[in-house]
């Protein structure tokens, strides 16, 4: 019943996903070089971690800038224990990918603390100033690349090797059938949850939480349980990106100024709907790389990114206060 419920969810048309879904995995590879199935694998990974920070803002209300942290801690999870393990073994790199989501996932629990007591601005300051905690200890212990001890760096570049694959998704043509199927994976979870009991409190407590309290909502449990929720999504989409680039992955990813592209993007794409997601993740990994490469120029790039942030964080400033004058928390 959940499942028919879920399938039968106006944010789910189950038509165009089926199409886009059998495009994607069939007729894209077909047309495509290996730069483009690279840039569409990264859009597909992307879309995770967007479609995460929709659910929060667009769904439940709480403005999260900080979810590049458990988009990192994914990574680094997942990326180690694919070095401590045989991965090409059938059914591992799916348990490594669970595992990566459900230590960003517990991380996230710890996140929505803070909006337990703060919300609006004030959250989106807290979770940034995490955020910035995660990329400082990222930078310090870097991402593992196949070396000895705990951190796992090969600090000479002879000594680095290739995050392990699972040999279903070996080649890059597989591994972005993979990181759909994945990507398809997240997203049917995250409609579920919507379709269901907690998506229910949390469009009630994001259009008034004094109104969801007085229904009987637990506003403590659904929005640590939409944090969590998030968080695991993020985790899993770095564990995806670890096997993506491989021995090549990025401490940028996770940093502050990626924080603010990833909440600038999502505010473009739509924070209402999950195509939103879709959405910001090819504005994000095909057309601003698209345009960088071929219309704007390199030169042009950085003012070009700034601008962005800019017009996401006041749309964000915007939106904020409206929602806060609604719920009569300003005057």
């Amino acid at each position: 019943m959940r499942v028919a419920q879920a399938l039968s969810h106006r944010a789910f048309q189950p038509t165009l996903v089926g199409a886009l879904f059998l495009f994607a995995m069939f007729v894209m590879p077909s047309v495509l070089d290996a730069t483009w199935i690279f840039n569409f694998t990264q859009m597909a990974i992307y879309a995770i971690v967007a479609a995460s920070v929709g659910m929060l803002y667009g769904r439940v209300g709480l403005v999260s800038l900080g979810q590049v942290a458990p988009y990192g801690i994914g990574a680094w999870v997942t990326i180690r224990l694919a070095y401590l393990t045989d991965v090409p073994y059938p059914g591992v790199f799916p348990l490594l990918l669970i595992a990566g989501g459900l230590v960003a996932a517990i991380f996230g629990l710890l996140i929505g603390l803070p909006a337990l007591r703060v919300s609006g601005l004030y959250l989106a300051l807290v979770t940034l100033l995490l955020a910035v905690g995660i990329e400082i200890a990222l930078n310090r212990i870097k991402l593992p690349t196949g070396g000895p001890g705990f951190r796992g760096v090969a600090f000479a570049i002879g000594d680095r090797e290739p995050m392990p694959r699972p040999f279903v998704a070996d080649g890059d043509v597989a591994f972005f059938r993979y990181a759909v199927i994945v990507a398809f994976v997240m997203f049917m979870i995250a409609v579920a949850f919507l379709a269901s009991k907690p998506g229910r409190a949390w469009a009630s407590v994001s259009q008034s939480e004094p109104s969801a309290l007085a229904s009987g909502i637990n506003i403590t449990r659904y929005k640590l349980l939409a944090f969590g929720l998030a968080a695991f999504m993020a985790g899993v989409a770095g564990g995806l990106y670890g096997a993506h680039v491989q021995s090549n992955s990025s401490i940028a990813q996770f940093d502050r100024q990626a924080a603010l592209f990833l909440i600038a993007v999502v505010l473009m794409g739509g924070i209402s709907s999950l195509w939103g997601a879709v959405l910001a993740a090819f504005f994000a990994t095909i057309m601003l790389p698209f345009l960088t490469q071929n219309v704007i120029g390199h030169n042009f790039w950085n003012d070009f990114a700034l601008t962005i942030f800019g017009i996401g964080l006041m749309i964000n400033l915007i939106q904020t206060t409206k929602a806060m004058e609604k719920k009569g928390l300003l005057e």
